[in-house]
């Protein structure tokens, strides 16, 4: 489990694939002597296996469906990763709950400056718009973020400056794209109020609560 709260710009030292996975060798910042063979680490918003570590990078094998799930697969070497080590119980919460498991592939629709910060609209199927709501949570690239607005076929976010400073999104143009991860809550609200297998009847959920508060 991750915040969305990037420690490290790193970059990618080698891509390697193996049959229908692959291998990557990231460069980073990160404190060699606390990392940890079978430790997770966020790249770009995917949770991956610390294999190899030493000499100021880390390996970690990616598996088949990551690479069709993510932009991880297109990476070349040199280019800059978002990373984030895994959440400890004792960490405050200052992003929101972050699985790193990657539902989708987003598209920078447009960039535009917008007072002290920077407005990202960006394309995503809705398949996956129906999970995100505004004013809830995102993960762009692994990067936990605020959605202002939610369209048929896009939704919109706001970057503070820091935030774009540490960050891969500096670099992201129109025509770009990035891994999505959607909110977990409302992943989970979708499966609750689904109908059950066999013709059972729903879960008894409080509709008029999860609206109240922004679920639906």
């Amino acid at each position: 489990m991750f915040t969305g709260l990037i420690e490290d710009l790193g970059h990618l030292r080698e891509l390697r694939h193996t049959g229908a996975g692959a291998r990557l060798t990231v460069a980073t910042a990160l404190p060699m002597a606390e990392l940890a063979i079978g430790e997770s680490i966020a790249v770009n918003g995917a949770c991956l296996t610390v294999t190899a570590f030493g000499g100021g990078t880390f390996s970690a094998d990616v598996s088949p469906e990551t690479l069709e799930r993510s932009t991880l697969g297109r990476l070349t070497s040199g280019t800059p990763v978002n990373l984030e080590r895994a959440l400890r119980l004792s960490d405050r919460l200052g992003g929101h709950l972050v699985t790193g498991h990657i539902d989708a592939i987003a598209t920078v629709a447009s960039r535009v400056r917008e007072g002290n910060a920077e407005r990202f609209t960006f394309r995503l199927d809705p398949v996956y718009l129906r999970h995100l709501v505004e004013k809830g949570s995102v993960a762009i690239d692994g990067i936990s973020l605020t959605v202002n607005a939610v369209a048929a076929d896009s939704f919109g976010v706001a970057v503070i400056p820091h935030t774009l400073s540490i960050t891969t999104l500096k670099l992201c143009r129109p025509g770009d794209q990035v891994n999505i991860e959607t909110d977990l809550i409302g992943k989970y609200l979708e499966r609750l109020l689904q109908a059950a297998p066999g013709g059972e009847k729903r879960p008894a959920v409080d509709l008029q609560f999860l609206a109240k508060h922004g679920f639906l």
